[in-house]
């Protein structure tokens, strides 16, 4: 079976996605969003697996874990945000989490299954030895290390700012802004802020007891915020959010998204709690700075991101998030192959259409417009919450299915990468007020047009397109009049 991106199904959003490895399959944890929904986290945990020799073979194991079962679940708090998942030294598998109404305080919340895939039962918060509730810095984004039977809880959060100014050389009132902004928007009282000697901001580890909860020792940062990244390695690719640990031979690999947003980086060190440096990034939902692209011309909206490495039959990957409906609130789990090299950096990849495929897709058949990873009108914005106003190109859906909105001259639409075995018909299902052609590029080398024409309900044009047996990206750039929608693209072979 061939594998896609997004790996699930187009109207499964689970971002966030902790991939992990248990048995004979891959599973992923995730927050999970409403599709065409008003805001983050909406809808309970569901766990999705695949086989190991099917990457392409998603299944849903169910509703795992709901926001409900929480005794802290109120009208305040009732969303669920970007879990982990850790196999604890007794076998069992601990969930933690951290559940809001939008704010970042409380503690971080912790559930427990005999099996990954759920249910899950609530079990308890993580607490200081007394007891009382764990709040050092700021307790959000958890990610969890099994190491060797130590078990290790990385953390933490960090404002972003288009032009920040280091702690170092803000002048007092500055100072002054900043802390009543955080003690407002994290609740923490002076005391909290002012015991922590590295500021609340950044990303953080700490030890936990055989239970599961309780912490050992005194957190530990390990990578600074934006207002403290000012001549270490981490400035300009500061910590924002997405704590995640993996352990590669004798390294220690920190991935997470960093002050941009849109990209996830690492970090490394021969210590799991220091001694970390930048290493770079692994992939932006923008594919900016990829092969040098600049984000002014960023091949599709960019947006948060958050993802970790998982290796699945030897082959590390690397799993993501894009946006969709033109907002941050339908992101798709997406994964892409990576190489880690000799010297243990790892090169930034670009988004493909065929992520966890074992090759380009077959040109042959028919596939969702929804499959397409570059979209782009050539100035593409950056996501907040807030929804896009703007007319730009966007995946969507309705009841016929995932396709493309808002196509007008200039868009150009971009899925790599496919095998072709010969000439094709190529076949694209549209609607709207299209009048023109889209143009067809395979690798760059213009192969053909199909011309289009008005449709207020889906309609098929095709096209003979030129080409030998190869494999390379398809592109598809409209120019004409109106616009309209794509809902497939098809092969057939000549």
């Amino acid at each position: 079976m061939q594998a896609y991106n997004p790996y699930l199904p187009q109207d499964v959003c689970i971002p966030d996605g902790e991939p992990h490895v248990f048995g004979d399959r891959v599973y992923i944890f995730g927050s999970h969003d409403k599709e065409g929904g008003d805001g983050f986290c909406l809808l309970d945990y569901e766990v999705f697996s695949a086989p190991l020799d099917d990457l392409g073979g998603w299944r849903s194991e169910g509703i795992s874990y709901r926001a409900s079962q929480d005794p802290d679940y109120d009208e305040n708090n009732r969303y669920m945000y970007a879990p982990d998942v850790v196999r604890g030294n007794d076998g069992r598998y601990y969930l933690y989490y951290a559940l809001s109404g939008g704010h970042f305080t409380g503690p971080m919340h912790v559930a427990v299954s005999d099996s990954p895939a759920g249910p899950y039962e609530y079990y308890g918060y993580v607490k200081n030895p007394d007891g009382s509730v764990f709040n050092r810095n700021i307790t959000f984004d958890p990610g969890l290390m099994n190491d060797d039977g130590v078990i290790r809880l990385y953390y933490g959060w960090a404002l972003a700012a288009d032009h920040p100014v280091s702690h170092a050389q803000m002048p007092p009132e500055m100072k002054a802004q900043l802390l009543k902004i955080e003690m407002d928007m994290f609740e923490k009282t002076l005391e909290e802020i002012e015991r922590e000697p590295e500021g609340i901001e950044g990303a953080n580890v700490v030890c936990l007891a055989d239970d599961m909860l309780t912490v050992i020792g005194e957190p530990k940062r390990i990578v600074p915020g934006q207002f403290d990244a000012a001549g270490t390695s981490f400035e300009g690719h500061a910590f924002f959010e997405a704590s995640s640990m993996r352990k590669i031979r004798d390294t220690y690999y920190f991935i997470y998204s960093s002050e941009h947003q849109h990209e996830l980086c690492y970090a490394t060190s021969q210590y799991p709690d220091r001694n970390f440096t930048y290493g770079g990034v692994i992939i932006s939902n923008g594919d900016i700075g990829c092969n040098g692209r600049k984000p002014e011309d960023r091949a599709a909206a960019t947006g948060n991101n958050h993802g970790s490495l998982e290796n699945i039959n030897g082959q590390w990957y690397i799993f993501y998030h894009r946006q969709t409906h033109k907002t941050s609130f339908s992101r798709q789990g997406c994964a892409e192959k990576i190489q880690i090299l000799p010297d243990g950096s790892i090169p930034q990849v670009e988004m493909t259409s065929c992520g966890l495929n074992d090759g380009p897709l077959m040109a042959e058949g028919v596939y969702s417009a929804g499959i397409a990873c570059n979209l782009s009108n050539g100035h593409m914005p950056h996501i907040s919450p807030n929804p896009v106003e703007e007319s730009i190109p966007y995946i969507t859906h309705d009841d016929s299915g995932h396709f493309i909105a808002d196509i007008r001259r200039g868009t150009k639409i971009g899925f790599k990468y496919f095998r072709f075995s010969g000439p094709v018909m190529l076949k694209i299902n549209v609607r709207g007020k299209l009048e023109g052609k889209f143009d067809v590029w395979i690798d760059g080398e213009h192969v053909g047009e199909i011309p289009v024409s008005p449709a207020d309900v889906w309609r098929a044009f095709e096209s003979r397109i030129a080409g030998g047996v190869r494999s390379g990206s398809l592109f598809l750039t409209y120019a004409g009049d109106g616009a309209g929608e794509l809902l497939s693209i098809g092969f057939e072979n000549l």
